[in-house]
């Protein structure tokens, strides 16, 4: 019953848009969904037919409880804002839906839709790299223009178009949501083509984290400082001598210690199963820093 009501509550609030633009000085109207036209130039393309289907699922019940935002074209109106709510209130059945009426021109339209996804989250990293540069190289505008209009810091809008130097197939990854943008922007480095969408490809596959990532990159562009691989006889001495350090620390401290990794990196766990353990490890340790 309690996930049921999270998920209405989680639906409930996507119908709500933020109040970007002021609707106490705009008069809401109802507008016919068949003279909506989708915005060519909305820089989300992919919406989730879940999504819209859930969405669809609490306007049925509650209604649009935020106006769509639109522009006159003709006999008809172009979405401004609110393109998620008008799909889903086209398979909900709505046939109006309230709405507020802007004269804007093309750039604000576009700056505008760009701001909604970009501040909702609801654009993948490279549909926001692309609207940004559409945005750039429509109307000449540098990063700190950018930066300024969409209230981002100009290195975070420099960081998301470095997303479009990967190869399309990486891309397409981060697209499909097999690759976060934390897990892209690693592989930027990485020029030769190849490379670049094998490691993609390994990160994907073996759920390799963005830290994982971020060394293999960097052992591939500096080969001379990754580790050397032991041989068999080089791991089974280390294994030994391992355990005799773990054996060692066992009788020092007259309990359970654990040793997990090489010579190279890993941690000791000294286990206490009392206060007085405790105090006496702390005693010990107090010595030998002294």
């Amino acid at each position: 019953m309690a996930k049921k009501l999270g998920k209405g509550i989680s639906q409930l609030l996507a119908n709500v848009e933020d109040e970007r633009i002021n609707a106490k000085s705009d008069k809401i109207l109802f507008i016919a969904v068949g003279s909506i036209k989708p915005n060519p130039g909305q820089p989300r393309k992919s919406f989730g037919e879940e999504g819209i289907a859930e969405l669809a699922e609490s306007i049925r019940e509650y209604g649009i409880l935020q106006p769509l935002v639109l522009k006159k074209d003709g006999d008809s109106y172009i979405i401004v804002a609110g393109e998620r709510r008008y799909r889903a209130a086209k398979l909900a059945g709505v046939q109006e839906v309230p709405a507020i009426i802007k004269e804007l021109t093309d750039q604000k339209t576009r700056e505008i839709s760009l701001i909604e996804n970009l501040q909702r989250e609801d654009l993948n990293a490279i549909e926001a790299a692309e609207a940004l540069k559409e945005l750039m190289d429509s109307y000449d505008l540098t990063q700190e223009d950018v930066a300024k209009r969409i209230g981002k810091a100009r290195p975070s809008i420099a960081n998301t178009l470095r997303l479009l130097m990967l190869d399309k197939r990486v891309q397409q990854m981060v697209r499909e949501d097999r690759l976060s943008a934390g897990h892209a922007r690693t592989l930027i480095p990485v020029t030769n083509t190849q490379d670049q969408i094998r490691m993609a490809n390994l990160a994907a596959a073996d759920g390799l984290s963005v830290r994982e990532l971020e060394k293999m990159v960097r052992y591939y562009l500096h080969p001379e400082k990754q580790p050397k691989k032991m041989n068999d006889e080089q791991k089974a001495r280390m294994t030994s001598e391992m355990r005799a350090f773990a054996d060692r620390l066992n009788r020092v401290f007259m309990t359970k210690v654990k040793l997990i990794g090489n010579e190279q990196k890993g941690r000791i766990t000294i286990d206490y199963f009392s206060k007085d353990d405790l105090e006496r490890i702390y005693e010990m340790i107090d010595k030998l820093s002294k």
